[in-house]
C-alpha cells in the first residue's frame, strides 16, 4: 500500500474514531434532553389540565379560558423544546431553529395564507367576539349553538346534530347573529280572518292569549303586541308578536311559538272566526264561455254504465 492511501485509510479512520467518541461522549446529555423533552410535555399538560380544571369553573368566560389554555400549552412545549437543545449540547442547533422558525415563517406565510389568517382571527376572537360559549348564534347560512374556539375555528353544533366548523377568519369578517345575547327573542307569526269577521274582536282574543299564556316575556322593554299586517285576497292578514327567553332557543322557544298558534287558531275558531283558505280566481280569454274541464267517472261508477245498472 502506497504511503498516501495509507495517510488516507489512518485519516479517515481517526475522523470515524472521533465522531464516535464524540457520540459517546454526547450520549449522556442527548437522553438528558429527551427526558427534558418528556418531562416537559407531561408538566405541560398538567398544568394545562390544572387550569382547566380550577379556572374554568370560576371564569365567567369559558371560551376565553379554554382558548388561553390553548396558548399555555404550546408556549410551555417550546419553553421545553429549546431547553432540551441547549441541555444536549446543541445550542447552535437551537439557534439554527429559531433562525429557522423566524425565516420560514416569512415563507409559510404566504404558503399557508389561511392557516395564519385564521390563527390571527382567532386570538382576536379570543378577546373580542359577539358571543359566548353555548349562545344560539347565525354566522352566513350556519345556524347552532357555540361549543369551542380554536386556533383555526369556531365550533358550532346544528339543532339537527351537526357539527360546523367555521374559519376563524369569515366569523371575523362576516355578520354574526347572536340570538341569546341578552336572553330575549321576538317571535311573529300571521293569521287571517274572514273580511266579514270582528277585526277588533280577533285582536282582543289574540292579546288575552298572548297576556296569559306562561312563557311569554312582558315587561317595559319587551311588549306582545298584534297588529293589522295586510289586506289580502281573501283574509285580513294579522301579525301577532311576542318575546321569548331564549336560554334554550331552539327547542323551548320554538314549542312554546307552537302552543300559542294552536290556541289562537283553537280561540279564534271558537269565537265564530271564519279563518278562510287563499282564494284563487280562474279569468277565461279570448271569448271563451266554457271552462275547458272534464270530470272523469269513478271506475265502479263506469263499470255500472256499461252494464246498464
Amino acid at each position: 500500500m502506497s504511503l498516501q492511501k495509507k495517510d488516507a485509510v489512518t485519516l479517515v479512520k481517526d475522523s470515524v474514531e472521533g465522531y464516535y467518541d464524540s457520540l459517546i461522549s454526547s450520549l449522556p446529555r442527548i437522553a438528558l434532553g429527551i427526558l427534558i423533552i418528556v418531562a416537559g410535555v407531561l408538566i405541560a399538560q398538567l398544568i394545562t389540565n390544572f387550569y382547566r380544571r380550577r379556572f374554568l369553573k370560576k371564569s365567567e368566560d369559558p371560551l376565553m379560558a379554554r382558548f388561553l389554555a390553548q396558548v399555555i400549552k404550546l408556549v410551555l412545549i417550546a419553553i421545553t423544546v429549546t431547553l432540551a437543545l441547549k441541555a444536549a449540547g446543541l445550542d447552535d442547533i437551537a439557534a439554527g431553529i429559531l433562525t429557522a422558525v423566524g425565516g420560514g415563517a416569512i415563507v409559510l406565510g404566504f404558503a399557508f395564507q389561511d392557516i395564519g389568517k385564521n390563527f390571527l382571527a382567532g386570538i382576536i376572537l379570543a378577546f373580542n367576539r359577539p358571543f359566548n360559549i353555548n349562545d344560539t348564534i347565525m354566522i352566513d347560512t350556519h345556524f347552532g349553538k357555540v361549543r369551542a374556539l380554536n386556533f383555526r375555528y369556531t365550533h358550532i353544533k346544528t339543532s339537527d346534530g351537526r357539527d360546523i366548523y367555521i374559519p376563524n377568519s369569515d366569523v371575523l369578517t362576516k355578520p354574526v347573529a347572536n340570538y341569546t345575547a341578552d336572553g330575549f327573542f321576538r317571535h311573529d307569526f300571521v293569521v287571517g280572518i274572514g273580511y266579514d269577521d270582528d277585526l277588533n274582536k280577533a285582536i282582543a282574543i289574540i292579546e288575552n292569549i298572548l297576556a296569559n299564556t306562561e312563557g311569554i316575556v312582558q315587561d317595559d322593554s319587551h311588549k306582545s303586541f298584534v297588529m293589522e299586517n295586510e289586506l289580502a285576497a281573501s283574509t285580513i292578514n294579522l301579525k301577532v308578536f311576542f318575546w321569548v327567553n331564549t336560554i334554550d332557543y331552539k327547542v323551548a322557544a320554538n314549542v312554546l311559538k307552537g302552543r300559542i298558534i294552536n290556541k289562537v287558531l283553537r280561540e279564534l275558531a271558537e269565537a265564530g272566526m271564519m279563518l278562510p283558505g287563499n282564494i284563487t280566481e280562474l279569468k277565461m280569454y279570448g271569448g271563451q264561455l266554457d271552462l275547458p274541464l272534464k270530470l272523469r267517472k269513478d271506475p265502479i261508477d263506469r263499470e255500472l254504465d256499461r252494464e246498464g245498472k
